[in-house]
């Protein structure tokens, strides 16, 4: 087992990468110190897992509350579903939420946690690779709105991410080419060396390599932790974490939530943000074709569904990073840095839409 911390001063916490640690129950019972609990799960996952959690949670009052499968149940109704368990299960401050499952399980119970009775503790198991590098890491909390994603949350940090790779091997292989997206994502906006890595190591990541797997995993996690550390609020450095995302989520949002998975749109979003960085002459011919080749190799679509412009810069004006209706996107300078400008032609933005 590897761990990590992610430094934040009194809300710091650690992050845990091994193998069948859902088996442990003195690592999980360590980040525990109420007497209730509250499993936050989905209808694939629990299947699966559920029960292997509850077995190293003996000792506590436990309830579950399953959700619905699917970015498209990442909404008001599902929270409410999880105040409504505890509410009836008279669970208070003295509780705490264990979240089972990918990002969208996250989200939601990180969000019920940070505002039930004003805040209660909880716990990230993140089970989808997506998860594990980028929505269980930095207290980012919250659910979708009809006219946009993820604008309705809180930033609640976890009392610990635990990472168990064991679990990866139920997914399929589309899920691990999403999770790879962000994996990817992280070699573009800090480290060539990590990028170079992926070129030569991502047949051996979709073929779920446990040594690749546990180095990409940690060095992923831990330049996501470096950068929440910096800027845990995203007023400045972590808006680079949003690379590929306000094409991404204009595609989700355009197509419907759950039509592309989420690392398939931000995986064509990082093409799409390449192509823009090309046009301005912020990278050459030869890093985009770097970046579409590793994209594709990894399993993911690296061209647009169809949606006209109109909608598309609809979609993006809805962006939480804007400011003064300004559409700020994050753009490269080259593998391994990326900036956050609103200073770009909107006519070759026009021409990437289309």
């Amino acid at each position: 087992m590897k761990t990590l911390n992610v430094n934040l001063g009194d809300r710091s916490y650690p992050i845990y990468i091994g193998v069948k640690l859902l088996q442990d129950p003195v690592l999980i019972q360590k980040h525990i110190q109420t007497k209730a609990v509250c499993i936050v799960s989905n209808t694939t996952v629990s299947k699966l897992y559920l029960n292997e959690l509850k077995k190293s949670l003996n000792d506590y009052r436990l309830i579950e509350v399953i959700l619905e499968d699917g970015e498209q149940f990442k909404n008001a109704d599902s929270l409410n579903q999880i105040y409504t368990a505890l509410l009836d299960n008279k669970f208070n401050r003295d509780s705490t939420i264990i979240a089972l499952g990918g990002g969208v399980v996250g989200d939601i119970g990180g969000y019920a946690a940070a505002s039930f009775m004003r805040g209660i503790p909880f716990v990230q198991i993140p089970t989808t690779l997506l998860s594990q590098v980028d929505s269980s890491v930095g207290g980012k909390t919250g659910i979708n709105h009809p006219l946009g994603k993820n604008m309705i949350g809180a930033f609640y940090q976890p009392q610990a991410v635990i990472i168990d790779m064991h679990v990866l091997a139920t997914l399929e292989a589309r899920e691990i080419s999403a999770g790879l997206a962000e994996v990817i994502k992280y070699g573009l906006i800090w480290d060539k060396d990590f990028f170079e890595h992926l070129e030569n190591h991502i047949e051996d990541l979709k073929n779920l390599n446990v040594m690749q797997l546990e180095q990409a995993i940690y060095r992923s996690c831990e330049i996501k932790a470096e950068v929440v550390s910096k800027d845990e609020r995203e007023s400045g450095l972590r808006a680079i974490l949003n690379l590929g995302h306000t094409f991404g989520h204009a595609i989700e949002n355009c197509l419907g939530y759950g039509e592309w998975l989420h690392g398939e749109a931000v995986g064509c979003g990082m093409v799409m943000a390449a192509q823009m960085s090309l046009a301005h002459d912020w990278i050459k011919d030869n890093d985009f074709d770097r970046i579409r080749k590793l994209i594709q190799a990894a399993g993911l679509p690296i061209e647009k569904p169809q949606i006209s412009q109109h909608d598309f810069l609809e979609a993006m004006s809805l962006d939480k990073k804007n400011k003064n209706q300004d559409i700020y996107l994050v753009l490269q300078q080259g593998i391994g840095k990326a900036i956050v400008t609103k200073d770009y032609s909107f006519n070759k933005l026009g021409k990437v839409l289309s």
